[in-house]
Parts: C-alpha cells; structure tokens; sequence
C-alpha cells in the first residue's frame, strides 16, 4: 500500500540531491525543498494513522503527483509500474495482443476497427461486433483499459472472445491467437498521378524512418518524379526518427534540431548522419494543426532549407523535449527537459506554460511577439507558433452536428447496419456514397431522437435571462428571435446544410470497413483540399521553385503571376 508513496519519496529525495550536487550555491533554494518533503511525509504518516476512514495511499498520493505535474505541462507525466507498457507502445509501435482498436459504445466494449492482417482481422472480428465474455472472464459492465488488459498478453497464446454482432441474435464465440502486434507507420502509399508519389505517415515510432525511406525508393522505381510526404494527423515521436527522415532528403552533416534546456550538458544538436536517398526530387510537406512534435521537426527543417512546399494549415506547435527518468519500483517520470530549435534558429512552441494567465491557463504566443527568422534562401520565418504553411490551405471549420454524429457514435453505428446489407463494395476509386443512401441515412438518424449542440441552447437561455434583466428584451425582441431561430439546432436544416462534410464521413467509415486505413485515407483524399494543392504545386514547375525563393515586397505569388499571365494571353481577339 505503501509502494506508491516510497516511489514519490525517494525520486525526490534523488532528484534533490542531484540538484544539490549540480547547484551548491543554491543552498536556500534546497532547504525549502527537504523541507517540504518533510512536510508531505508527515502529513501523509498523520492521516494514515489519524484520519476517520481508512487512507487509500496508492490514490491518494497518485492525486498529488497528478496535481503538482498539471502546474507544468500536459507532457510531464507519471508513469506507474503498470503503465510501462503504454509508454513501450508508444515509442516502439509494439506489443503482444489481437491488433485491433476498441472503444466504448452505448455503455458497451466494442471493436472498433481490427488492423489488416492481425490476430482480430484473420479470426474474423469485425467493426461494432460487442465484447461480451474474454475466456470465461464477462466484460458486458468492464471499462475499455479493464478489457485491453484481458486481450493483451504473450504471443503464440490463445483466448476465447465472445460476442455480440449487430443483427445477430446469437453471440459468437471466436478464438484468437496473440501477436506481437507492431503497427506501421505507413497507412498509405502510392503513385497518385502524373508521376507524383504519396506518402501517408502516422507516427514516428523506432524504424519508421527507415519505412519512409523503403517506400521513397519503391515509389521512385515505380516512375515517381516528385512527392507527397502527409504529416497531417501526426502527433510526433521519437526525435532521432525525425532526423532520419529529414535525412532522405538532405545531404550527410545537415544540422536538422538542437536542444537546449537546464542542464547544459544535455544539451544536443543532431545532424543528418547517412548520405541521402535524393537530395533534388521536388517535395511537397503536408501539415495541419494536429501535426506536432517530431512532425515539426521534418516539416519545419524542410522549410527552413528550402528543401520542400510546406502546404496545409498551421502545425499545432509543440517544441519540447522530454526525458524518462526511472522511478523506483518500476516507475518512471517523463519530464520536459528542453526545447528544442530548428536550423534557423527558431523554436516553434506555441503555448507559454511558464507565464499562465491568472486563471491558470495558457495562451498562445502572440504574433507581435515574436522573432523573424530566415531560412536559407532568405525567405522570412517566425518562431513561437508552429509551423507556418508556405503555402496555406485552411482546414473547414466542421459543423456541430457532424461533431455530435461522431462522438455519439451514430455514424459508426449505421454503418455498422450498412455493412450487414453490404457485403462487398467497388474499388475506393469508383465507390460513392450516393444522395439515396445519405436520405436513409436522414431517416436513421430521426428515428434514434438524436440530438446535439446543448451548448447554444443554453446559451441563448442565458442571454435571454440577462436581457430581461436588463430590460432589452422588448426593444430587441425580433433580433433576439431572429438569433435563436438560426442557432438553435435544427436537424432537418443541419443535415441538409452540411450534408457533402457527412456525406464524406459515412464514405470514409464504409471505405475503412472494407480496405481498412489506408482505403480509408484514399477516399479522404478525394475531396481534400490540401491534397489537391499540393498535387498543383508539383505539376508546376514555376509555382514550386518561386515558392522556394524570398519574395520582394509588394510583389505577387508566383501563383497569381502566373494566373495574370495566363488572362492576358488566353484569349485571341
């Protein structure tokens, strides 16, 4: 019961003398530090012995380690004994189970999507089958962290998995042999047209540079002249992977990212270690504000080289570095040790967490703060804020209500009933989702009182509330009612209003189901704008190299350069 509270209290008391050791002079500073300590034991040992009830340690301590990491940043993190795996999975891509996502639905465990090829897949688990039984254990009331317990363990063995399918009335019980699972980086890759390779990267996991440079190759002897690196969606990794990638690209002994934090003797500055797979082949980066971390690094060394088209929306900004330090017990603290900077110079964190608001929470830096840097053919960087697009294709703003018919489940769960009438489906390139399927689609969403968007209901009562109060009520009466009639939802108007943005997300789910992620990707792909002009960037040969080049002030685009040449002389009078 104790373990835990050993753990905090003799990582501090290390971390402690460590800083005394790199810090005499600070012997003030140290006092009030053992001081404290002091202090947590002995209330600790007083309300163990004292308190009324009996003191669960293990949580209560877990609170205080959670309370006094929140003061820093979301990426330091305690990691218990039990957790180690999560934090193996997360840097290696690997672990030993079935190879499938699940997730919570409708008060039930459910598989969610099983990867192509893996223990779930071949045995025959599907999307919105219900877990019912592991072995002879039941999970109809467990949580999803109890049932991946159940489903993980050593490869070679095997378990028993029963569940409930839609519109099957008898469950099914399906054996599954665990593997060690190791998830590719790659959801997709191919040669999309005119010579132009695409790559789709998820995460920078141990070796997934290596992929990235499996497939640059394989797509080149498939005739690619040019490429799409996709970084959208990637919320980074391990930093050495980063190099590697930029590698590929870039000639041996190119400084790609340096770190800088407190302790100046881990400060690093990493370079480019191999000669590159091609240092000329013209490169587009795509980019949008879930791209963080590692992705930053590839996306924002690239730009700052002037070594490829950085084309999407703003990347999330996270320039921080962490370290994991071993805990006793089989423990461990990922701690923010530095920040880290790019070949300009600049870092790119967007979010202040040593400056909070007095509320506690933290802002952007923002844009009148910060520095302009210079990449290497001189065109104009900024640091505090992630990475700037060259070229900037804002992600739509999704409706309300597709975010309700997500996170409610309800587009999975029909195109759970979809797939039941559907066995087969054409190739990604010739399927839709036609307007008679979105019509049923309307019908089925009527029929189960969805609802959504509570929030611009209750704020409307509350601004009704305070006119009345204030008595504007009868002077603003019809502005008011005008106001309430275009924010309060309105199902048939919001479904027909946002009906091409569902319209893609039920496609995208059915897709998914048949050909997997990278189907997935590949009918996304079809109505993406980013896409489409990063597709336009490679084709023109002029819009690529100017972008590259510093621009005069005053001056246009290279794109409406050209859009102005091509008015003046398309026409023959």
């Amino acid at each position: 019961m104790k373990k835990l509270f050993l753990i905090v209290l003799s990582t501090i008391i290390c971390l402690s003398t460590f800083a005394v050791a790199q810090k005499p002079k600070n012997s003030d500073r140290y006092f009030e530090i053992n001081k404290n300590i002091d202090i947590l034991t002995s209330i600790l040992k007083e309300i163990d012995l004292f308190y009324v009830d009996s003191l669960d340690v293990n949580k209560v301590v877990n609170r205080t380690i959670n309370s006094m990491l929140a003061q820093l940043d979301p990426y330091t993190n305690y990691i218990s004994e039990e957790d180690m795996g999560d934090l193996k999975f997360m840097t290696t891509g690997e672990y030993a189970g079935i190879g499938s996502i699940i997730s919570y639905n409708d008060s039930n465990v459910v598989i969610n999507e099983p990867y192509k090829g893996l223990p779930a897949d071949k045995s025959g688990l599907k999307a919105g089958d219900i877990i019912v039984k592991i072995d002879s254990v039941d999970v109809s009331n467990s949580n999803v962290q109890q049932v991946s317990d159940l489903l993980k363990g050593k490869p070679g063995t095997s378990l028993t998995v029963t569940i409930s399918r839609p519109g099957e009335k008898k469950n099914r019980t399906i054996e599954v042999v665990r593997e060690k699972i190791a998830i590719h980086p790659i959801s997709y890759s191919a040669i999309v047209e005119d010579s132009i390779g695409y790559i789709h990267f998820d995460t920078f996991t141990e070796n997934g540079a290596q992929e990235v440079k499996n497939y640059v190759i394989s797509l080149q002897e498939q005739g690619a002249k040019s490429l799409i690196l996709d970084l959208r969606g990637n919320g980074g990794g391990i930093m050495e992977e980063a190099v590697r990638i930029v590698n590929i690209f870039v000639p041996k002994g190119q400084e790609v990212v340096s770190t800088k934090g407190k302790i100046k003797q881990w400060d690093r500055v990493l370079r480019t270690p191999d000669q590159p797979v091609d240092s000329i082949i013209p490169l587009v980066v795509l980019v949008d504000n879930t791209s963080a971390s590692a992705s930053e690094i590839v996306a924002g060394t690239l730009q700052d080289l002037d070594r490829a088209v950085i084309v999407g929306d703003r990347s999330f900004g996270k320039g921080l570095v962490q370290t994991v330090r071993e805990l006793p017990f089989g423990a461990s603290l990922k701690v923010t040790t530095s920040k880290y900077y790019i070949p300009s110079g600049r870092g790119i964190q967007a979010l202040d967490y040593t400056h909070r608001n007095p509320d506690g929470s933290v802002g952007r830096i923002p844009d009148s703060l910060t520095t302009v840097f210079k990449t290497k053919n001189g065109r104009e960087v900024r640091d505090g804020g992630g990475i700037t697009p060259d070229i900037t294709v804002e992600e739509t703003r999704p409706g309300t209500i597709s975010f309700y018919l997500l996170t409610e489940n309800v587009i999975f769960n029909y195109v759970t009933q979809w797939v039941q009438n559907n066995p087969n489906i054409a190739p990604v390139e010739e399927f839709t989702f036609t307007d008679s399927d979105y019509s049923k689609f309307k019908d089925y969403v009527k029929s189960i009182d969805f609802e959504y968007d509570r929030i611009s209901e209750k704020t409307l009562e509350s601004l009704n509330e305070v006119m009345e109060f204030e008595g504007y009520m009868e002077t603003a009466a019809e502005e008011f009612k005008a106001l309430e009639d275009k924010l309060v939802p309105n199902l048939d108007r919001d479904l027909e209003t946002f009906k091409a943005e569902i319209k893609r997300l039920i496609s995208t789910e059915i897709v998914k189901r048949y050909y997997y992620k990278a189907g997935a990707v590949q009918e996304s792909l079809k109505t993406d704008k980013a896409y489409d002009k990063a597709i336009e960037v490679l084709k023109d040969k002029v819009v690529y190299e100017q972008t590259l080049l510093p621009q005069p002030k005053n001056m246009p685009s290279a794109e409406d350069m050209k859009e102005k040449l091509e008015k003046q002389y398309s026409s023959i009078e």
